[in-house]
């Protein structure tokens, strides 16, 4: 058994003549594999592997989703649901070579914007990602709901999350609303104490209980955020996911899939979470104390709920 605690960034050439990014930790010839996908500003990583994860000699994989770090962009010919479809089957064959797409195990997990790459496989037709047929279980931490199919999204939404994701940046046309916050965002990312202030409101909202965990978590782990692949964001969240939720069929719906929200995340808030519960036919929800980054300090416990049936 090969047991590795976290290699460093791989990269794999793709049919189209892109690139993926990814890691991997655990152990790399389990068939057993979770496959996670990161948030914005940051890229696929495995080299702080939950313990949680490592104990069930589990295969971890991390790919850095597209337009993000070393990962190429989709093609301007391909939508995003089959960049995702097509990256992962390839990452998936190219990792397990004689498979035939039926004899793996495959936890698929995602956080924040992760959610959505994450449903796209869940909700893929097989013929689109074969692997699908192998999924056991989906955990989507902050999740994020089709904004398509979910006509009250917007109700939940802050402010500024109206203006970045919501009907306003969907109606300005060339989105403009990205390139502006983006342009805004490469100014603050050159000046590091601009930067960090700007991470800090995040860390602002937070009660003096949740500072405490956080403050034991950042010890733990630290925080490193990255601004590429922004514009992807918002046509994304408004585009076709190749399915639609609440039209899934029974095979589709047979993986479990465990919501785990953050009561006062104001970013992804619960009723997005409370929207997928109520159109997928095989979920629950686990609400958790704090804020949006909340979730990110207490994944050791969730990955152990969320495995706690893999031997």
């Amino acid at each position: 058994m090969s047991i590795d605690i976290g290699s460093g960034e791989l990269f794999l050439p793709l049919p189209d003549g892109r690139t993926m990014a990814y890691a991997e930790a655990g152990n790399i010839s389990s068939k057993t594999v979770i496959l996670h996908f990161h948030g914005l500003f940051t890229v696929g990583d495995a080299s702080q592997t939950s313990p949680a994860i490592l104990s069930k000699h589990v295969h971890f994989v991390a790919p850095t989703l597209p337009g993000w770090g070393n990962t190429s962009p989709p093609s301007p010919s391909t939508s995003y649901h089959d960049c995702i479809t097509s990256d992962m089957t390839t990452l998936l064959f190219h990792l397990y070579p004689d498979s035939n797409g039926c004899d793996i195990k495959l936890y698929i997990t995602g956080h924040a914007f992760g959610t959505v790459p994450a449903q796209i496989l869940y909700g893929a037709p097989y013929d689109k990602f074969p692997f699908g047929r192998c999924i056991s279980d989906v955990l989507l931490c902050g999740a994020l709901s089709p904004f398509r199919y979910h006509k009250d999204y917007a109700k939940s939404m802050t402010w500024t999350s109206y203006i970045m994701a919501g009907p306003v940046s969907r109606y300005i046309p060339f989105n403009l609303v990205a390139h502006f916050i983006k342009f805004l965002l490469s100014r603050q990312g050159a000046n590091t104490e601009t930067a960090e202030a700007s991470l800090r409101v995040q860390f602002d909202r937070m009660d003096q209980a949740e500072r405490e965990v956080f403050s034991r978590w950042c010890e733990r782990y630290g925080i490193t955020p990255k601004d590429k692949g922004f514009m992807l964001m918002t046509p994304l969240l408004h585009s076709d996911w190749g399915f639609r939720p609440d039209a899934l069929d029974e095979e589709h719906s047979r993986p479990r899939v465990l919501l785990a929200v953050s009561k006062d995340d104001d970013t992804c808030p619960m009723a997005y979470a409370h929207y997928l519960a109520a159109n997928y036919k095989n979920a629950r929800i686990k609400d958790i104390d704090g804020g949006h980054l909340s979730v990110e300090y207490q994944m050791d416990e969730l990955w152990a709920e969320f495995l706690a049936d893999e031997s």
